[in-house]
């Protein structure tokens, strides 16, 4: 059990029988009112948010999550399916898949992360190398501070990258971003 101010962003709490990630936190004291803790939550399970007040000294259940180094394999919809060392399959729904739909490709090595035995999200590592599959040609005389065009990766995912990178470069997207890191 911990109280709700040493609760953190990241941390997974139980909450009216779910399970909860810690998406923002606010520490706040007031007067003479008791010190408040005001916490932005999104349900593992459902994937809806909520945003709620405890007070400070609330006790709540912290929850650690098991995860499992995995390789995606297949979409069977509205499923997509993960593979690990030992040939076990788990499926991940596709709403519970989040941003990791933007990176997605054969083979892709990821964290599934389970709560009860039941595969309920994917972690992606922080970069991922993907290859420029369409983007504009570079505009001579455009170079005035960062300057940056769209291109498209092979999931149709558009980042924001400089004016010198060309279709078929390899370049290193940021996963929690979503932003150009650089060409590889």
């Amino acid at each position: 059990m911990k109280i709700a101010q040493e609760i953190r962003a990241g941390n997974v709490i139980m909450q009216n029988g779910a399970p909860w990630v810690v998406l923002k936190t606010e520490y706040a004291r007031g007067g003479r009112n008791a010190a408040t803790v005001r916490m932005k939550l999104k349900s593992l399970l459902s994937n809806q948010g909520t945003e709620i007040v405890f007070k400070a000294d609330d006790k709540m259940d912290q929850i650690v999550l098991d995860k499992k180094e995995c390789t995606y394999s297949y979409f069977a919809d509205p499923m997509y399916v993960w593979m690990d060392t030992e040939y076990n399959q788990y499926e991940v729904e596709a709403e519970n898949m989040g941003d990791a739909l933007n990176y997605l490709e054969d083979g892709m090595s990821a964290e599934v992360v389970f709560y009860d035995g039941k595969a309920i999200s994917v972690e992606l590592p922080t970069s991922v190398e993907r290859e420029v599959t369409w983007t504009e040609p570079a505009v001579k005389g455009d170079t005035s501070g960062k300057v940056l065009k769209p291109a498209k990766i092979a999931t149709g995912f558009e980042v924001g990258v400089p004016i010198f990178v060309a279709q078929g470069d390899r370049i290193e997207i940021d996963t929690r971003t979503g932003e150009y890191r650089r060409r590889v």
